[in-house]
C-alpha cells in the first residue's frame, strides 16, 4: 500500500457538518498515518467556525477494521512501545468525546477493535443492520487499548461486554441496536444523510449529547458488578489459564467500575503497553500473520493462474472422515456425490452427514433452512456413473494401498480430464497411491483432520508432478469451505503426522521408564495442549496407531521407537472412547476419569520393554517430561524443514496449532522452539541419545543451528550459501566459513527476496527483532547470490 493511498479526508457541507473519512483499503485500518490524519482533521474541525458537528466514517463501505497489526510487529521487533501512537486519551477522549462539537459515527461493513473504540468515543452511532461490531484484541494477546474496556460495558452492560471482549465475539449492528451500542439503523444509501441529521440534532440540543465514558447506568450496583467479574475470572481461569490478557482485561474493567471511567482508561493504557511486548502477544501476532501466509505458494499463486470453479465433488467412502469432508463441502454449497460399496454403508454415511449438519444447527453455526439446502445437494451412489461430470474426487477409504490404487485406476478412466484426483490419506506416499494411473499431474493429497467438518486445517500434499493448477484449485476449495490450507511436500506422514509421530512415541518411552500415564497427561495439558497424549490416543482410537505402526517403522528406521503398548491395550479389550474403556473410563455425558485397572497393562508393557535402569522407575521433573516429549518433535520438525517438506517454518507453526492443537499462545512449534533455543534443545537431545539411543539423536539441521547460533526459522542451507558466496561491497565481506551471528544482529535488511522454497520474511523479520546496532539507513548495499545454477542480482538492500 503506497503511503499516498493512506489518508484521512474532510469535507464540510453547507449544513455545517464535517464529514471525516478514513481511507486505507481494504478495511481502513488505523495506520499511524491515519491516526495522525484523524488528529489533524479533528483539530481543524474544532477550529473552524463553519463546522458545527462531525460525522466520522470509512471509505468504500467499511468503517474501520481496527489498528494496523503491522505496527505490533515493529514494536515486537524493537521493544519500543513509543511506536504506538496515543489514541485513547489524546484522540478518543480529549478530541472526540470531550470535544466542543458533537461526533457521530456512520458505520457500514465493520467496526472492529480500534474502529469500534473510535465509534464508541463518538456521541452517537448510526449503522447499517449487517455491520459487524467487535473487540477481538484478546486474540492477539492484548486488550482493547483505545478505551474499549471502559466504554463497551457502559453501553451494553457488563455481562455482554465481557463476553464480547473475552470471547472476541462479533455481533451484528442489529443486535447492537438492541443492546444499546447502536443508536439507529438505516440503509447504506441513507447512512451519511441520517448521520449528518443526527449530528446536527445533537449540536442543536434536539438529541442528547452522550459521553459514553461518563455513563454508569448499565454497570449495575457495585455488588452486582463484582459478582459478574468474579464469575468471569473463574471462567477465564478454567478456559484460558495460560492467557494473561484475559485476567488483565477483567482487572482493567474492574478499575473503571471502582474508580470511574477515566481511571479505567489510564490503567487500560498502562496494561496495554505491558501486554503488547509480552511473549503471549508476540506469539499470537506471529500466528496471525503466519496463517495469512500459508496460501502464498511460489510457483503456484504468483504465476497469474486463475482458479477453476469447483461445482461438484465426489467423496469415496462414507465413514467418519468421508462424511465429515462431505459435510464441509455441502454447507459451502458444493454438490457432493457420496460413493459407498453397498446400500448399508451408504445409508450409514448419509445418516452421519445428517447428524453432522444437525450438530451444526444445535451449535448455532447453521440455520435449519441451510441444513435442508445442504442435504438437497447430496446424492448417494454405489457405482461411478455419477462421476462423469465431477470437478474433484476425494478418496477417503481405509489406509490400504492396493484398495487406493484400484480406486484411482478406476476413477481416472471415468472422470473428466480436468477433474482433480485427491486422496485423504494421512500417511501413504502419493506416488504409491497413483502408481497405476497416467494422471500424476492431477493427483494431490487433501488431508483433513477429524472431525473434518470442524477442524480448520487442510494439509494439501503435492508431489513433484502435481500441477500448479491442481494445487491452486484445492487451495481455493479450502478457502471456500473455511479451512486453512497448508501446502506440503510428499513424504511419509507429510508435515503434521510426520512431525508429531515422536509425540506418541515419546510418551510411550516415558511410560516404559516408569512415569505415570496420568502424570504425563497432566504435564502436557498444563503446557497448553487440549489433552495429553494418552487421552488423545483414547479419543482418536487405537486403529489409526496400529495402521501406521509398520509404515513409520519402515520410514524412520532407527529413530522410530517400537512400542507394543497399543497392542496390549487392544488385547485387554480396550478401544478408548469407542467402547468407553482405554487409559480413561468414558461414561455418557461425563468427563473422562483415569482407569486404575489399566495399570496391569502398563506393568506388562514395562516388563516387555526392559527400559527402566535396574528395573526401577527413573526420576524426572515435570520439565523433563515436557522436554522429552516435545524436543524429539522439534527435532523431526527440523528434518521436515531441511527437506523442504514445508514452504516456510511458519507453515509448520500453523499446521501444529490447527492440526495437533499445539498451544496457539506459544506461537506454534518452531516459534516456541526458537524461544527455547537450539543450543539448549541440542544439548538435551545429545545427552538423552547417549542414554536411550538414536531416537533422540539430533538432526544435522538442529546441530548446525545449535553450533552457529542461527535460529530454526531460517533455512540453514540457504543461509550458509549466502554466508559463503555473497560479497557486500561497502566493507562487509562474508566469503568463507560461517556467517558471524554477531554481525547478523547488526543488520536491518529491507528488500523483496524471493525463491521457490524460501521467503525473505522468515529471515529478515528475525534480524529486525534482534538488533543491537543499526547502520545508517542511507547506506545501500549490493550483493550477488548464486544458488545452484541460478544467480540473482538484488539491489537496494538497506543496512
Amino acid at each position: 500500500m503506497a503511503a499516498e493511498a493512506i489518508r484521512v479526508t474532510m469535507e464540510v457541507g453547507a449544513d455545517g457538518v464535517a464529514l471525516i473519512t478514513i481511507a486505507n483499503p481494504p478495511v481502513n485500518a488505523l495506520h499511524p498515518i491515519i491516526i495522525a490524519g484523524l488528529k489533524d482533521k479533528y483539530a481543524e474541525a474544532m477550529r473552524r467556525d463553519d463546522v458545527v458537528a462531525i460525522v466520522l466514517t470509512g471509505a468504500k463501505g467499511k468503517f474501520c477494521g481496527g489498528f494496523d497489526i503491522n505496527v505490533f510487529t515493529k514494536v515486537h521487533q524493537t521493544g519500543d512501545v513509543s511506536l504506538m501512537p496515543d489514541v485513547s486519551v489524546e484522540l478518543v477522549s480529549n478530541m472526540m468525546e470531550e470535544g466542543k462539537k458533537p461526533s457521530v459515527a456512520a458505520i457500514q461493513g465493520l467496526a472492529l477493535g480500534g474502529g469500534l473504540e473510535l465509534a464508541m468515543g463518538c456521541h452517537a452511532r448510526i449503522s447499517t443492520p449487517e455491520a459487524q461490531l467487535g473487540l477481538p484484541e484478546l486474540t492477539l494477546g492484548i486488550i482493547p487499548g483505545f478505551g474499549g474496556t471502559q466504554r463497551l460495558p457502559r453501553l451494553v452492560g457488563l455481562p455482554k461486554a465481557i463476553e464480547m471482549m473475552l470471547q472476541s465475539k462479533f455481533i451484528a449492528a442489529k443486535e447492537g441496536k438492541e443492546r444499546g451500542l447502536i443508536d439507529a439503523l438505516c440503509s447504506p444509501d441513507d447512512l451519511i444523510k441520517i448521520s449528518r441529521l443526527w449530528a446536527l440534532d445533537i449540536a442543536n440540543c434536539r438529541k442528547p449529547w452522550i459521553r459514553s465514558l461518563g455513563r454508569t447506568d448499565r454497570l449495575g450496583s457495585l455488588s452486582e458488578a463484582r459478582a459478574i467479574l468474579g464469575a468471569a475470572r473463574q471462567q477465564a481461569r478454567k478456559v484460558a489459564p495460560n492467557m494473561p490478557q484475559h485476567q488483565a482485561c477483567l482487572d482493567v474493567i474492574e478499575e473503571g467500575v471502582l474508580y470511574g471511567g477515566h481511571a479505567g482508561v489510564l490503567k487500560e493504557a498502562k496494561v496495554f503497553k505491558e501486554l503488547v511486548v509480552a511473549p503471549t502477544s508476540k506469539a499470537l501476532v506471529h500466528v496471525f500473520f503466519a496463517q495469512r501466509s500459508t496460501t502464498k505458494v511460489p510457483g503456484v499463486t504468483d504465476i497469474q493462474l486463475k482458479p477453476r470453479q469447483i461445482r461438484k465433488v465426489a467423496v469415496i467412502g462414507g465413514g467418519l472422515m468421508g462424511s465429515g469432508i462431505a459435510t464441509a463441502l455441502l454447507v459451502s454449497n458444493i454438490s457432493v456425490v457420496l460413493k459407498e460399496v453397498n446400500p448399508q454403508f451408504l445409508q450409514r454415511g448419509e445418516k452421519m452427514i445428517a447428524g453432522n449438519l444437525e450438530g451444526l444447527v444445535k451449535r448455532g453455526s447453521l440455520t435449519k433452512d441451510k441444513k435442508n439446502k445442504a442435504m438437497s445437494l447430496l446424492k448417494g451412489a454405489l457405482d461411478y456413473s455419477d462421476f462423469k461430470d465431477v470437478d474433484m474426487v476425494i478418496e477417503a477409504v481405509i489406509e490400504k494401498i492396493p484398495l487406493k490404487q484400484s480406486i484411482f485406476a478406476d476413477i481416472e478412466k471415468i472422470c473428466p480430464k480436468h477433474c482433480i484426483l485427491a486422496t485423504n490419506t494421512s500417511t501413504i506416499d502419493l506416488n504409491v497411491v497413483g502408481e497405476k494411473t497416467n494422471s500424476q499431474d492431477r493427483i494431490i493429497g487433501a488431508h483433513f483432520f477429524s472431525p473434518a467438518h470442524i477442524m480448520p486445517l487442510l494439509e494439501i500434499v503435492r508431489t513433484e508432478k502435481t500441477s500448479p493448477q491442481a494445487i491452486l484449485d484445492l487451495i481455493t476449495v479450502g478457502k471456500i469451505i473455511k479451512k486453512v490450507p497448508v501446502v506440503v511436500g510428499n513424504c511419509t506422514g507429510f508435515a503434521v503426522n510426520r512431525t508429531f509421530f515422536p509425540y506418541t512415541q515419546g510418551s510411550h518411552l516415558l511410560v516404559s521408564l516408569g512415569i505415570d500415564v496420568f502424570r504425563i497427561d497432566r504435564v502436557i495439558s498444563s503446557f497448553g495442549m487440549p489433552m495429553g497424549p494418552f487421552q488423545l490416543q483414547d479419543v482418536a482410537g487405537y486403529g489409526v496407531a496400529l495402521a501406521v505402526k509398520d509404515i513409520y517403522a519402515e520410514a524412520f528406521g532407527e529413530r522410530n521407537l517400537d512400542s507394543d503398548l497399543v497392542d496390549l491395550m487392544v488385547k485387554d479389550g480396550r478401544q478408548g472412547k469407542m467402547n468407553g474403556k482405554g487409559y480413561y473410563i468414558y461414561e455418557k455425558g461425563g468427563k473422562p476419569k483415569p482407569d486404575p485397572s489399566v495399570q496391569h497393562v502398563i506393568e506388562e508393557y514395562r516388563k516387555r520393554a526392559k527400559t527402566m535402569p535396574g528395573g526401577k522407575p527413573v526420576t524426572l521433573t515435570d520439565q523433563d517430561i515436557l522436554e522429552m516429549i516435545f524436543f524429539p518433535v522439534v527435532n523431526e520438525a527440523c528434518r521436515v524443514m531441511d527437506e523442504n517438506v514445508v514452504i516456510r517454518a511458519s507453515d509448520l507453526d500453523i499446521a501444529s496449532v490447527l492440526g495437533m492443537g499445539f498451544p496457539k499462545f506459544r506461537g506454534g512449534l518452531v516459534f516456541w522452539a526458537d524461544t527455547v533455543g537450539a543450543p539448549y534443545i541440542y544439548s538435551k537431545l545429545s545427552k538423552w541419545a547417549e542414554i536411550y539411543g538414536p531416537y533422540f539423536k539430533p538432526s544435522p539441521y538442529l546441530e548446525q543451528r545449535a553450533k552457529s547460533g542461527v535460529p530454526l526459522v531460517i533455512p540453514l542451507h540457504v543461509w550458509f550459501d549466502i554466508a559463503a558466496k555473497f560479497h557486500v561491497c561497502s566493507g562487509f565481506n562474508f566469503c568463507s566459513g560461517l556467517f558471524p551471528w554477531q554481525l547478523l544482529t547488526r543488520a536491518v535488511v529491507i528488500g523483496n527476496f524471493h525463491s521457490n522454497f524460501w521467503e525473505m520474511e522468515n529471515i529478515f523479520s528475525y534480524f529486525l527483532g534482534n538488533l543491537s546496532f543499526v547502520e545508517p539507513a542511507s547506506r545501500v548495499m549490493r550483493f550477488r547470490l548464486c544458488n545452484n545454477e541460478a544467480c540473482y542480482l538484488y539491489t537496494q538492500f538497506i543496512f
